[in-house]
């Protein structure tokens, strides 16, 4: 499955432009960006968000291994991934994640907060687009898989908009959803499609469905114990900024950042070296890691740790630093 094509860059501006985009659609934005709206912007965006970006990318990973649409062949596409390459190709989930996040936050920001209208709408296009762009010029993904998957989740978005409020009010309120945000995940990951060979795409999907599961769970929480609801008492966006109010997100953001990637990394030791000593593997053994007893248990609790820790712990840590 690796590829072993040599290429020479040509235009270094379309090359980081693309690569950069490409990330754009991986755990390092999700694990940034969605955090970074809840702590800084408004906490009702960054549920809804949550919510599109949980139930869109369910559906696109399990949609690639129904439908087994192979990627793009190489030679004559020149792949610059590796990691996804064992996966299939139809829908392009970078392009459904961008366009989910982008589209999502323009909603949900448009009538609350006072911008110009077509500055958002151009704002969103442009970034899906460049995802999308980028899926394209890496030669991970045809035209084809690329619209599918835009097009896809500009459905789901349409289909889930009427009920963003309901949904929303129920995760908040219903005195069930901590189990049930924490059951349904687990059934639908230990159900995945099975493959006849090994593709992270229910690993990924694990990730993404554990984050939000520790997310919403902070959120019942915090409604219930903690702050309003529907209310935050971050910064609400306006212009200009001032030099103290980007320093006090910049700090939220840091001390927030740094206690997510410290709760990643330790809970990724503690689970697998429980899961390691309970099934007598070395925790080295990439092999053991990819068996659904071992990766859904491990790849589950440690991001819905994370989840958890960015709703609920940081917040309360930016208070007692006097952040909020």
């Amino acid at each position: 499955q690796g590829c072993t094509q040599k290429y020479i860059v040509k235009n270094y501006f379309y090359y980081y432009l693309f690569k950069f985009s490409a990330a754009l659609g991986e755990e390092i934005f999700y694990i940034t960006f969605l955090p970074f709206t809840y702590w800084n912007i408004d906490h009702s965006v960054s549920r809804r968000m949550i919510i599109v970006w949980s139930i869109v990318m369910y559906i696109g990973q399990v949609s690639k291994d129904i439908l087994k649409w192979p990627r793009p062949l190489s030679p004559p596409v020149v792949k610059l991934e590796m990691r996804t390459n064992a996966e299939y190709g139809m829908p392009s989930t970078h392009a459904m994640a961008a366009t989910a996040i982008s589209f999502s936050f323009f909603i949900a920001t448009m009538n609350q907060y006072k911008y110009p209208f077509e500055l958002g709408l151009v704002a969103a296009f442009v970034f899906s687009t460049l995802v999308c762009l980028s899926r394209l010029y890496t030669g991970m993904h045809t035209v084809l898989d690329v619209i599918g998957g835009a097009l896809i989740s500009a459905v789901l978005l349409m289909l889930l908009y009427p009920a963003w409020d309901t949904i929303d009010h129920l995760l908040l309120t219903n005195p069930f959803c901590p189990l049930f945000s924490i059951v349904v995940p687990l059934i639908l990951c230990y159900n995945y499609p099975k493959l006849d060979y090994y593709s992270p795409t229910r690993g990924d999907t694990t990730t993404i469905l554990g984050a939000a599961a520790g997310a919403t769970v902070g959120f019942w929480l915090n409604n219930q114990y903690a702050a309003p609801a529907y209310t935050s008492k971050s910064f609400q966006p306006g212009f200009p900024l001032v030099t103290s109010t980007m320093v006090l997100m910049l700090a939220r953001f840091f001390v927030g950042i740094l206690v997510v990637l410290l709760t990643r990394w330790v809970m990724k030791s503690v689970v697998l070296g429980v899961l390691g000593y309970r099934y007598q593997f070395p925790l080295r053994d990439l092999e053991a890691r990819r068996r659904l007893e071992v990766e859904v248990p491990y790849k589950f609790v440690t991001y819905s740790s994370v989840g958890f820790m960015a709703t609920v712990i940081v917040p309360l840590l930016h208070e007692l630093l006097g952040l909020m």
